[in-house]
């Protein structure tokens, strides 16, 4: 099949594996997948291919590897940091978009466990899931539009991650194309395997950068039927930091969510977001949305919540809370929360950041962070959003379109108010990236934070899966 494929001759060869309607090589058909969701980053690719089975992947990686052609795996093209785009330098490379792979292979209630293709929309999966009693419990605010492929290739995280842990504690096992075209089979849907290298957490957090996931087996845990919610007002960061402690010890497991963002961030959500409104009377400095979840037991949920919220409330740590009474409050709450980027994206140049910290020192990490931001920009604007419970905090240094035009190197000051706040998380033995990955925009932060034996090891690895360097070249290790 590879005979005399030459960069020149891929396309056409391209169109015989796949057909001449699942390769795209005119500019208008490929602008959608050339450019990150914010308008950020942009490239060029000499095509974008749609397969709709691994065979298909496969040939692809073939092909690509015997024209020397760089591969771009894509999924919803929802990444933050530029991961999912072509770079501006080096040769073009295809775009391998999964999109067609979308099948749901297998559900299995009894197991907790369902074999999904990579292309498959998170949401889509959740709600297969709970056709069947189970929960897969991943679950973030593109997860309308992001696919399975994209979560686990960047070790996506999200609002669960303090019961569920992030993607890599739901996966069991993985299908992928490697970099000569071969398919490692290792969908076993197991908890258990103790048969060497769980060469599953290779790919998963790698960016594609050392094979194609093609399908997963996810794990699934069973489906809370009582919630309990509550929007609040704390005193403070360090106040909320109490309380997460106090919600902890009073439910252990039950608590699913503990989220947390400031003034700023949540005005901006209410002034661009249609249909999303204050939650409490006032406006307040901070607030946090905190859920209880369970099979049984509503009443519990509730006495817990209500209960721990009043001792907050009479010491002082809270100013001001609201309980969802019903579903209908309960998913207003959240489309609040999740309305972040949306609102961000309108209206401002955000300096988006990632990091993550001991939970212990979230509070002190917003402190910092905010002292050093504004000793290079005084009064500066920082939209604070966090997962508080898992300590990752995304803290925004906002720019309004205009004063950020006026700047006179703003890729310098990007470079110097990022390394403010990821400077802070390093002194906190806390991380640059927590869950959106690498990307282009983390790549020089690589070189910056981690230890040459760390970024040895890494290339290493690379070497080994990739000895080409040909899928998405240029990513991940510096």
């Amino acid at each position: 099949m590879n005979d005399a494929v030459t960069r020149e001759t891929l396309i056409p060869r391209l169109r015989d594996a796949l057909g001449a309607q699942a390769v795209l090589s005119d500019a208008p058909d490929t602008a959608g997948y050339t450019e990150d969701w914010r308008g950020r980053y942009r490239g060029e690719a000499l095509c974008v291919v749609l397969p709709s089975t691994t065979a298909q992947v496969s040939d692809v990686v073939r092909l690509c590897a015997a024209a020397g052609v760089p591969i771009l795996p894509q999924g919803g093209n929802t990444s933050l940091c530029g991961g999912a785009v072509p770079p501006t330098d080096g040769p073009a490379p295809v775009i391998l978009n999964l999109a067609r792979m979308r099948r749901v292979r297998q559900v299995d209630a009894a197991n907790g466990s369902m074999v999904v293709e990579a292309g498959c929309i998170l949401k889509t999966v959740q709600e297969t899931a709970a056709g069947v009693g189970r929960l897969y419990p991943v679950s973030l605010g593109a997860e309308g539009s992001c696919q399975i492929g994209g979560t686990l290739s960047t070790n996506a995280g999200g609002t669960s991650v303090l019961r569920y842990g992030n993607t890599r504690e739901n996966v069991l096992g993985l299908e992928v194309v490697l970099a000569d075209g071969s398919v490692w089979e290792g969908l076993r849907a197991l908890r258990k395997d103790n048969t060497g290298i769980d060469l599953k957490h290779l790919f998963i957090g790698a960016e594609g950068t050392l094979g194609i996931i093609t399908a997963a087996a996810l794990k699934l845990h069973p489906l809370p039927t009582q919630h309990a919610l509550a929007w609040f007002a704390p005193r403070d960061p360090a106040a909320a930091q109490q309380i997460l402690g106090r919600f902890q010890s009073a439910c252990g497991s039950r608590l699913s969510a503990f989220e947390i963002m400031n003034r700023h961030q949540l005005d901006l959500v209410l002034a661009n977001v249609p249909n999303r409104r204050n939650p409490l009377a006032h406006a307040h400095a901070w607030h946090v949305l905190v859920e209880l979840s369970d099979t049984r037991d509503a009443e519990g949920l509730e006495a817990v919540l209500t209960q721990t919220l009043g001792e907050a409330i009479e010491q002082g740590l809270v100013e001001d809370a609201v309980i969802a009474a019903n579903d209908t409050q309960r998913a207003d709450l959240w489309e609040v929360r999740h309305s972040v980027s949306e609102a961000n994206k309108k209206t401002t140049v955000g300096l988006t950041t990632d990091c993550a910290v001991p939970v212990s020192s979230v509070s002190e990490f917003i402190d910092a962070a905010t002292r050093a931001v504004h000793a290079v920009v005084p009064g500066l604007d920082i939209a604070i959003v966090g997962h508080m419970g898992d300590g990752n905090v995304h803290f925004i240094p906002m720019f309004s379109f205009a004063a950020w035009a006026a700047l006179a190197d703003s890729a310098s000051m990007a470079d110097t108010l990022r390394a403010c706040v990821n400077d802070v998380a390093a002194r906190l033995a806390g991380t640059f990236s927590a869950e959106h990955g690498v990307g282009q925009t983390g790549l020089p932060l690589m070189q910056r934070y981690k230890a040459p034996a760390e970024l040895a090891l890494m290339r290493t690895v690379k070497a080994a899966l990739d000895p080409r360097q040909l899928f998405n070249p240029g990513r991940l290790v510096p």
